[in-house]
């Protein structure tokens, strides 16, 4: 019997036979790798840490340099890293994480915060397991809440030593067929009729990273988070990411007679472009700026030499956004969070998501902002 997603919450031994599980191969060393010392360091002062993560052929843009620089500058985590490799040679395996400090919500270790995912960077079971186990045992005294762990793919490590307690659904496009097909791939009703309603309304696209972008980016921004009961992310934040990045960046907005009705945030490391923020005013859905922008970065990508685009994650019951992604032809797989010691799911429950969702439905948007720039730092 075919179970529903709605279903599979809770059951991430079926979701990920059902969804589908990226995998690694994994081997096994013959041998234990030396557990005597874990060396730890910060990936932001060591030469080491560009060329490893350029090179490992599972790194994403969440172990990029650039963004654990927006991570501390925007929200004061403080990125660091564990590997079984000393000081000064080469590296071959790595952990990252940050170190997150909270009165409201509690001191933990996050790998990582507001990152859809984040690989331990090994090349065998044994240096995984290791790593895990070294950092299992710093959220087994007092200063630290917990651990997570955000693995993209299977990860036997974490399934053993940790506890599965937050399924979610991940998207990947890939971009290898030619454009035609491509397009040939999108919705009819969906994607490729609101992709042409956009270019007979002519709408205006910019992409950039210029202030004036950001900005109207960002009033955009407040929109959506506003329609979906939520504070908006931090202007800083933003410029945290733009400071950061620069030239991997890159922010699009479609316009309407000087009016921005839709924004898109993309962010890019190796041949992977990721689909990050997204944005839009509902009031001009109807002309099809979100379609023209999410078409006019795959092909700009695919021209660029990118060979996929990373969708993110969505949660199991948003079928809407699952069906969205689906709709552009992505590849669906299950993405398993993982926390140690077991603790209840973070998810608000209804009532209490109710609530904020009317409290933001009539706050003033500079209430809602204050709002933000209190609250994001506490829950990465």
């Amino acid at each position: 019997m075919k179970l529903g997603l709605e279903e599979l919450v809770g059951r991430s031994d079926i979701l990920r036979s059902s969804i589908g599980m990226p995998s690694r191969d994994w081997p096994v060393s013959a041998s234990r790798v030396a557990r005597a010392q874990i060396n730890e360091f910060d990936p932001l002062e060591d030469r080491r840490w560009d060329d490893f993560v350029d090179h490992h052929p599972h790194s994403s843009v969440f172990h990029r340099k650039e963004w654990l620089h927006a991570l501390k500058w925007a929200y004061d985590y403080e990125p660091a890293a564990i590997s079984t490799c000393p000081p000064g040679s080469p590296l071959t395996n790595v952990l990252v994480f940050c170190r997150v400090r909270s009165r409201w919500t509690g001191n933990r270790l996050v790998s990582l915060p507001f990152s859809d995912h984040c690989e331990p960077l090994t090349s065998s079971l044994d240096e995984t397991e290791i790593l895990i186990d070294d950092l299992r045992s710093r959220a087994d005294g007092r200063i630290w809440k917990y651990l997570e762990m955000r693995p993209l793919s299977s990860c036997p490590a974490a399934e053993r030593l940790l506890t599965e307690f937050s399924p979610y659904v991940f998207h990947n496009l890939d971009l290898r067929p030619s454009e035609s097909e491509l397009f040939r791939r999108l919705h009819k009703d969906c994607v490729q009729r609101k992709i042409r309603r956009a270019e007979r309304e002519s709408l205006l696209y910019e992409q950039g990273i210029s202030e004036t972008l950001l900005n109207r980016f960002y009033r955009l921004v407040q929109i959506t988070r506003r329609r979906q009961g939520l504070p908006p992310q931090p202007l800083a934040w933003f410029r945290a990411l733009v400071a950061s990045f620069g030239d991997r960046m890159k922010i699009r907005v479609a316009s309407k007679n000087g009016m921005a009705v839709a924004g898109l945030l993309t962010l890019c490391h190796r041949k992977t472009m990721t689909y990050k923020y997204a944005c839009s005013d509902a009031r001009y859905h109807h002309l099809g700026g979100n379609a023209l922008l999410l078409w006019h970065a795959i092909c700009e990508a695919k021209a660029d030499g990118f060979e996929e685009i990373d969708l993110g994650r969505s949660d199991t019951d948003d079928s809407g956004l699952i069906a969205y992604k689906e709709h552009w032809g992505a590849a669906r797989s299950a993405l398993i969070y993982f926390r140690y010691p077991a603790l209840a799911s973070r998810r608000m429950p209804e009532r209490a998501k109710s609530a904020v969702k009317r409290i933001a439905s009539i706050a003033p948007n500079r209430a809602l902002r204050m709002a933000g720039n209190l609250l994001y730092r506490h829950i990465g």
